[in-house]
């Protein structure tokens, strides 16, 4: 489907190249672009850093004066050149990992802080999502990551005149932000359906680029779903366990489902936190069908090369779903691959009353780690009971100190 309100405006032909340069986040960490940007609209672009934006907003008549400025193409093919020269140069894993992972890796994560032209975050998750996209990016390392899109994103913050919080949710337009439809073999737009109870939800998918890694997105927002079911994606970390549980789902196994519709089988799959363990399910279930095997064999296949990472201190800080809303929402997508709820929930937590997301996501992974060394530790505490009589100090948790992504 190709859609008129998604068409790339334009540009003279001397600067056309300033297309790819805006739709690839990398200019949010290398500032050479940024004096580009300010002349096409330094308002807008002070106002925003949105290179994106900046570059659809600005007039006809704007962009041929520069189109006939000779100080500001010389900029500006000076940036094309070296965002052509990133793009195709040596990298360390192109020059140290050979072929390693050739398929690739997928990574998932709730929130994603790549940029603030693209607010899909609320905090320390996101950030360190983004600045992870950054970093294997500059690598090189075959990451392709998975998220949502959010209408609203996470709330914005204020004081009243009494000192009271004030909250407020501004609208993402997706024509403004530095994403675009994904496109799939036949060029049309990319979509995946989730089975809900009595009904299908629809989900659109958008591609962002972080350097040399692809950020796919997904969105409930489709005309054809149900006012309800458009809203799943409005917000980021909603209070409503039924919505949590939703975006989960449209998370772990839309996201996998897309990558299988793009013909994706990654060799390794990381998940960043426990919201996206159903990714974990939706895989090893792919696997069963292509090998023939049981649900188990196939659990036991994939999660060698399934890694969790968790930032929780505190077991109640883990996402759990009570018994008879995980079975009203899973049950369609059960029956359609064939398992049980009970098997979810002996997995997850040995068939306890509710359903324990990092549970789950332990469960399918041959590999977990925490945060920091001190980190480790408490995760080894608030992971012991799945690990039965194991001492704390044996859970073989692990742990990668969190960092910053320098330039």
């Amino acid at each position: 489907m190709t859609l008129a309100a998604y068409t790339m405006r334009a540009l003279p032909a001397q600067m056309s190249g300033l297309m790819a340069i805006a739709l690839d986040l990398q200019w949010s960490w290398h500032h050479g672009c940024d004096e580009l940007w300010r002349q096409l609209d330094e308002e807008i672009w002070e106002a925003t850093h949105n290179a994106w934006l900046v570059l659809n907003s600005a007039s006809a008549e704007r962009l041929q004066q520069l189109a006939e400025d000779p100080e500001f193409l010389a900029q500006y093919q000076q940036q094309l050149n070296r965002h052509e020269a990133f793009n195709q140069c040596p990298t360390w894993y192109s020059e140290n990992c050979g072929n390693q992972l050739a398929t690739g890796v997928a990574w998932f994560c709730m929130e994603y802080g790549v940029s603030e032209s693209l607010p899909l975050y609320s905090g320390g998750l996101g950030v360190l999502a983004g600045d992870f996209l950054k970093a294997s990016s500059d690598l090189g390392v075959p990451v392709t990551a998975v998220g949502l899109l959010y209408q609203q994103g996470y709330f914005r913050q204020a004081l009243n005149a009494e000192g009271e919080q004030l909250e407020f949710h501004p609208y993402n337009d997706p024509t403004m932000l530095p994403v675009t439809p994904l496109r799939d073999s036949n060029g049309e737009w990319a979509r995946v359906n989730v089975p809900f109870p009595g009904r299908t939800v629809r989900l659109r998918a958008w591609k962002g680029q972080v350097g040399r890694c692809e950020l796919l997105l997904l969105d409930s927002n489709d005309p054809r779903n149900e006012p309800g079911d458009r809203g799943i994606t409005s917000e980021l970390y909603s209070g409503d366990p039924e919505k949590r549980l939703q975006q989960e789902m449209v998370l772990g196994i839309g996201g996998w489902r897309l990558l299988a519709q793009l013909g994706r089988q990654p060799a390794l799959c990381h998940i960043n936190e426990g919201h996206s363990a159903l990714a974990l399910v939706e895989r090893a279930v792919h696997w069963q069908q292509q090998n023939e095997t049981s649900f188990e064999v196939a659990r036991l296949a994939t999660r060698a090369t399934n890694l969790f990472t968790t930032h929780t201190s505190v077991a109640a800080g883990f996402d759990r779903f009570p018994t008879k809303l995980a079975r009203l929402y899973l049950e369609p997508w059960l029956q359609e691959i064939g398992q049980s709820l009970e098997t979810i929930l002996t997995v997850a937590n040995g068939g306890s009353s509710d359903l324990n997301m990092s549970g789950l996501a332990l469960g399918m992974s041959g590999r977990f780690n925490g945060v920091s060394q001190i980190h480790k530790q408490v995760t080894q505490s608030i992971f012991q009971p799945w690990f039965g009589r194991w001492p704390a100090a044996d859970v073989p948790a692990e742990y990668v100190t969190n960092g910053v992504h320098t330039p």
